[in-house]
């Protein structure tokens, strides 16, 4: 059997799917609008492990669950519905914790561990490259395919919600990112234009779609892991919103 060809060349590397991004030959332009994704981008996910332990169920489910929560959105996306993160990420786990030796009732479970989101912390990076990015005039919101009110208590928690113009959800669009309808409604909120906005994530798929949508992308990447292949490469690549902040300014 023939083997796949393996693609190893660096994100920069590959075609955009936008031509009018704020990036030059030069360096990046720095973009009026930063569009950020919450989960995992700016919220470090990983205490949500030591919930599903609480329970009795193994750490690793974290990571499965909320995979599964993704794709279960992205499905719902795919066929132009939605469903709100909190229904998935609920329904995801009593998915995910069935048959499981539990130490408490199944619903008890799934409560424990969806009231986690309420005390997530930020990733250490994030208060100072906020701070940095809005003080290079940048204006700052957010579009997260999960509730408003989880973006507004984890930057209250962190002290920078006065660094944010605005917090956005995909619940305006109708569907979750990254279908190329969310991108579009957060740019028409702010009265913005594709060409001089930004979106920073750390999921590729993110990337991909806002790319796809006409937004420049800078892709924050905290692990070193390869940018996948077989998404639009993103504009910039970051190793934290410092380094993103430093290479803006």
């Amino acid at each position: 059997m023939r083997s796949m060809p393996t693609d190893h060349t660096d994100p920069s590397d590959r075609p955009r799917a936008g031509a009018d991004h704020p990036v030059s030959p030069d360096g990046p332009r720095r973009p009026q609008l930063v569009v950020f994704d919450v989960n995992e981008t700016l919220s470090d996910m990983g205490p949500m492990a030591r919930r599903f332990v609480d329970v009795g169920a193994p750490a690793h489910l974290a990571a499965t669950w909320f995979a599964g929560v993704l794709r279960d959105g992205f499905a719902l996306a795919a066929v132009g519905t939605s469903a709100s993160f909190a229904q998935i990420a609920a329904d995801s786990l009593g998915v995910t914790l069935y048959g499981l030796p539990l130490d408490r009732p199944a619903q008890a479970a799934i409560e424990h561990i969806m009231e986690g989101f309420a005390d997530l912390p930020v990733h250490a990076d994030v208060p100072d490259g906020v701070r940095a990015l809005e003080a290079l005039g940048i204006r700052l919101v957010t579009l997260s395919n999960g509730a408003v009110s989880v973006a507004e208590s984890l930057f209250e928690r962190a002290g920078i919600r006065p660094c944010f113009e605005s917090l956005l959800s995909v619940e305006s669009s109708g569907l979750w990112k990254p279908a190329r309808a969310a991108y579009d409604a957060a740019l028409e909120r702010c009265g913005a234009d594709a060409q001089e906005t930004m979106l920073v994530a750390v999921h590729p798929w993110d990337i991909d779609g806002a790319s796809r949508a006409g937004l420049a992308t800078a892709w924050l990447n905290r692990s070193g892991a390869p940018y996948p292949a077989h998404f639009v490469a993103p504009d910039l690549q970051a190793s934290s919103l410092v380094d993103l902040a430093a290479q803006l300014s």
